[in-house]
């Protein structure tokens, strides 16, 4: 924590030398302007959406089916848009995830190793419009992972509405797929089902409609609405999806809903389908044909489900603020059960959102569910699919992480196709946290670092990122960040950023309250990361814009140094003169140790301020206890800075 208070028995004055370190800059760091032109009418000066902040709305009810010999879908939906924004529109765009996987695709094309596996995408066999009652064909072209849809008659602004009526199929990719596909396992096939229909672009009033197609690393940007959707697949099978299961009297036997319901009062995990049922006929309320799985979810941007043959299936009750309540559930194969794995799935899910609900924002949605399959950590609203061979700690951080991304970016709806880091480091950054306080700190501490993950100092972990000139800055489109600095720039850097704001420059408490403003403020709406700035520099009443310079805009080291030790007039008694110098482009506050003779301790914050002027700062200090000498002088003895160099952080008497 910055405390410009230095303790009462040291005197200080600052003098301002002329010269500047040598790859130090402050006039470049603490620079005006930061904030010109990223104002927008609908976007306040103080991050806060303005009065008039508008976003459309895209509602969806969908039907697919499920044929598990050909896995191929079949689905239809139905759009209802609302243009909300000033603008008439005279076309509109919508995303066709599931055409990333043709042979031709963009995807194949932008990075290495796009593998020679494919599929079809999808094939579209109606598209049309309804407007006023009328029904007709729409005009409509395909471009890659796009389909754009050319109005005879402009929407209307302010509120014009137009339903778009889709029906479609595509083969469900398999092991290749990603983040969508099927898997065998020995009771059956496990199917990842996401992406699965086509969605709205975002029409916002930062880029107008946003088309940067689907090529795999940058994931998604949606708009908020309700989804009423009903999945047919074969009899036997479990389906687990996002939202609440509407018609379990059809798709479930007695039993089954009685588990269900004991689940919803139980803070203990119970079992819902076993083992045994998997492969019994009373296991399943009809013994052939197929069943339809009816789900609704409100005020979400997507939603996702899993189905299988194969699913063990338990829940528990989770507790959240105010006395709301909701229902965590796990659904694994055989082959994933026991403690020491996939049986503590639904304990992991509950616990992480009972944490992220009382820390940050309360969890919106009456179901969550842990899906245990190959995309080995995805996230959609209200459902998360997790590895299905992970075990202890591991499946423990994944499920924090992938249930954590309810916060950002499915209640906080960033754009991850353009900002992968307003998503993955501020997810990143609180599942930090949720592993220090899981049954108290059995996994912990959790560390996100590229180069020495799961254990070390994160600060030391960042230097070589920091150091390498060919490393992007965070604030690179997602699909252009190279695969070597994906990680490292899009989770670790940022979470260790605010991690840096909250511990060492803000303290935790200005931190937390500033931190949960941006996420009501945006909560189901679309920040720009200029939003998030503001409302940081204006609920904790700083001038950060030096911070988000250095550390999401550029690269660059962190070098403090003590450069001279000397004793005024050579006497102790008379105090001590310290010359401090920040010899590289990044600048933090400076904590300075001071160890005296009889070895007692001093501390001295300097705030960031410190370096506003120059890079280099002499100290003058007060004598120490009794007019004795010094033994050492550290700078960041606790090793909380990234700092790049630290041999030259300190000064020993000889």
């Amino acid at each position: 924590m910055t405390n410009t208070r230095f303790l009462p028995s040291i005197g200080l004055i600052l003098c301002i030398f002329s010269s500047h370190a040598q790859s130090y800059d402050p006039h470049a760091l603490f620079a005006p302007g930061f904030y010109n032109g990223q104002s927008k009418p609908y976007h306040s000066s103080n991050g806060a959406p303005a009065s008039n902040y508008w976003q459309n709305r895209a509602d969806y009810v969908l039907q697919a089916s499920l044929d598990t010999m050909t896995n191929i879908l079949k689905g239809s939906e139905t759009i209802r848009y609302t243009n909300n924004s000033p603008d008439s529109l005279r076309s509109l765009w919508l995303q066709l995830d599931q055409n990333t996987y043709r042979g031709d695709a963009r995807s194949n094309f932008y990075t290495e190793g796009a593998g020679d596996k494919h599929t079809d995408g999808y094939t579209l066999s109606s598209v049309k419009l309804e407007q006023g009652g009328i029904i007709t064909t729409a005009d409509y072209i395909v471009t890659d992972t796009r389909l754009q849809i050319r109005l005879r008659k402009a929407l209307p602004s302010g509120g014009g509405r137009v339903n778009i009526l889709i029906s479609y199929q595509y083969t469900v990719p398999g092991d290749f797929g990603n983040r969508t596909d099927y898997t065998t396992t020995a009771n059956g096939k496990i199917y990842e089902i996401a992406q699965w229909y086509p969605r709205m672009c975002v029409y916002d009033d930062s880029q107008g409609w946003n088309t940067l197609p689907f090529l795999g690393s940058g994931e998604f940007y949606c708009e908020y609405g309700d989804f009423d959707y009903k999945v047919t697949v074969p009899w036997n099978m479990i389906v687990a999806g996002s939202g609440e299961l509407i018609n379990p009297q059809e798709v479930l036997t007695a039993k089954e809903q009685a588990r269900l319901t004991a689940a919803k009062a139980s803070d203990k995990t119970i079992m819902i389908h076993t083992v045994e049922d998997i492969n019994i006929p009373s296991g399943r309320p009809v013994q052939k044909g197929t069943l339809t799985w009816h789900f609704k979810m409100y005020n979400t941007r997507d939603v996702a489900f899993g189905a299988s043959h194969a699913y063990i299936w338990d829940a528990a009750r989770v507790n959240l603020p105010d006395g709301k309540k909701a229902l965590a559930m796990s659904v694994y194969p055989v082959e994933s059960a026991g403690d020491g794995a996939w049986g503590r799935a639904t304990e992991y899910l509950k616990s992480s959102i009972e944490y992220f609900s009382e820390k940050w924002f309360v969890y919106p949605y009456p179901v969550a569910i842990n899906e245990a399959g190959i995309a080995g950590g995805m996230e959609y609203p209200g459902i998360v699919f997790d590895g299905i061979t992970d075990k202890g700690k591991e499946l423990y951080w994944v499920t924090a992480h992938e249930i954590g991304h309810n916060w950002f970016p499915m209640i906080v709806g960033s754009d991850e196709r353009q900002y992968a880091w307003m998503d993955e480091g501020f997810n990143t950054f609180i599942d930090i946290y949720a592993s220090d306080v899981f049954n108290k700190g059995e996994y912990a501490p959790k560390r996100d670092g590229e180069y020495a993950p799961g254990g070390g100092n994160p600060v030391e972990e960042i230097v070589p990122l920091l150091k390498d000139p060919q490393a992007p800055v965070m604030m690179t489109r997602a699909d252009a960040i190279p695969e070597k600095y994906r990680h490292p720039m899009t989770y670790f850097k940022p979470a260790l950023g605010l991690v840096l704001l909250r511990e060492v420059i803000l303290g935790k408490e200005r931190f937390d309250y500033a931190f949960r403003q941006y996420i009501h403020r945006w909560a189901y709406r679309h920040p720009t990361p200029f939003d998030f700035f503001r409302t940081m520099d204006n609920e904790t009443g700083e001038d950060l814009s030096w911070f988000w310079r250095e550390w999401f805009f550029q690269n660059g080291g962190l070098d403090q140094a003590v450069q001279h030790v000397a004793y005024t007039d050579n006497d102790p008694a008379k105090g001590v003169q310290v010359t401090l110098a920040n010899l590289d482009r990044m600048v933090m506050p400076a904590t300075l140790e001071l160890v005296w003779k009889d070895g007692s301790k001093q501390r001295i914050s300097l705030p960031a301020e410190t370096w506003m002027q120059s890079g280099t700062r002499e100290l003058h200090l007060a004598p120490g206890p009794g007019g004795q000498r010094l033994t050492s002088i550290t700078l960041d003895p606790d090793k909380v800075l990234p700092d790049v160099n630290r041999e030259n952080n300190s000064w020993k008497a000889e």
